[in-house]
């Protein structure tokens, strides 16, 4: 627990210092200074694990077919998890849809307007609901992540991670007595582009920052130490075999992934996890197709690193009738249409030539 209080000097000199590295380095970015909170709430989600020159293209595109509430809440899951292609954690485009419906047929159309209402909106946590409710409403809500955290361990030299419960309301104390109450919109935005500009995880801009004076841990040449790093758990390791099917009438077998998983509601090729890179035996293919098959060699592998696991992935083509699957048929041309996985959207266009060609 933080245990010492701060000046309304400090609290004034932090603050002039934010906003004048804000003034003199602006970045610009497609959602920045609006009020929609339509759009604001969709660019939050999508920055939700997602660096802003990545997400930058996901928002216009998405703003592009769904330019409000009404629009995203008509829309097919399907095509919405298309266009969040290659985003990742997939989550959050089905708490946008499921959010979208309620704020549609529950709350009659009109988004949410204080920090709680906001904050029950699906996937949605302190910091975006405090991001969605200063811009959108100039509520005086500090936003606290990663970012902001990393800022103020270092100018107070608190070593401190917000791991805990007790930790992170401590810091979030912190953060709302230096939040400039008179304009919280614009003081966000400004820690904000001061974390990801200047003080940076690693290589801070030092000698430029206009706090540098007043910066505990820079007048200890300590800021490398600052905040503490957090371990990291061991990565599980899966292998997933993706069977290519081409029925009679060169159509490829797909199926979409229900169960309680990574990509849930996204479709693949039928699939079979196994323990190691190991083609599968025939005993074990046999959980999937209903009579003996013999694939070759993997047409190709892949690997994806996701958050908590890495995923190898191994690709075979098979040509076989009467295979009773629970999925369905779809012509070549058209598998673009269908929102995949990374680990086979990568390769989408690589795996479509080859199945062309196989004969």
């Amino acid at each position: 627990m933080l245990s010492y209080k701060i000046t309304e000097k400090k609290i004034k000199l932090f603050q002039q210092g934010i906003y004048q590295w804000s003034s003199a380095h602006p970045r610009a970015m497609p959602w920045k200074g609006i009020k929609d909170p339509y759009k604001i709430w969709i660019s939050e989600i999508i920055l939700q694990q997602t660096r802003v020159e990545q997400g930058w293209p996901y928002y216009q595109k998405f703003i592009l077919h769904f330019p409000d509430v009404n629009s995203l809440a008509s829309a097919p899951i399907e095509k919405i998890l298309r266009l969040w292609q290659g985003l990742g954690y997939y989550t959050r485009a089905r708490n946008l849809h499921a959010s979208a419906t309620w704020i549609v047929q529950i709350n009659s159309g009109n988004f949410p307007d204080s920090f709680e209402a906001i904050k029950r909106l699906k996937g949605v946590g302190d910091y975006t609901a405090s991001a969605i409710a200063s811009f959108a409403f100039d509520l005086p809500h500090a936003v606290l992540d990663g970012n902001v955290h990393r800022i103020l361990s270092r100018y107070f030299g608190i070593k401190e991670t917000i791991q805990s419960s007790g930790q992170k309301k401590s810091f979030q104390n912190l953060a709302d007595q230096l939040l400039d109450k008179t304009s919280p919109a614009l003081y966000n935005q400004a820690i904000m582009d001061f974390g990801a500009l200047c003080c940076t995880p690693k290589n801070p801009a030092c000698n430029v920052c206009p706090l540098q004076n007043t910066c505990v841990v820079l007048q200890k040449n300590q800021v490398q130490q600052f905040p503490p790093t957090k371990k990291n758990a061991v990565k599980k390791i899966r292998h997933f075999h993706f069977f290519i099917v081409i029925d009679s009438k060169r159509k490829v077998l797909i199926r979409r992934r229900s169960k309680k998983d990574i990509w849930n509601g996204l479709y693949e090729f039928p699939m079979l996890e196994a323990v190691s890179s190991r083609k599968p035996g025939t005993a074990a293919l046999k959980k999937i197709f209903s009579k003996p098959v013999s694939p070759g060699r993997p047409l190709l592998i892949h690997k994806q690193t996701l958050s908590h696991q890495i995923v190898n992935g191994y690709f075979y083509l098979l040509k076989e009738r009467n295979l009773h699957l629970d999925s369905v048929s779809v012509p070549i041309n058209k598998l673009n249409d269908y929102p995949f996985p990374g680990i086979i959207a990568k390769n989408l266009k690589t795996l479509m030539t080859a199945i062309s060609k196989f004969r």
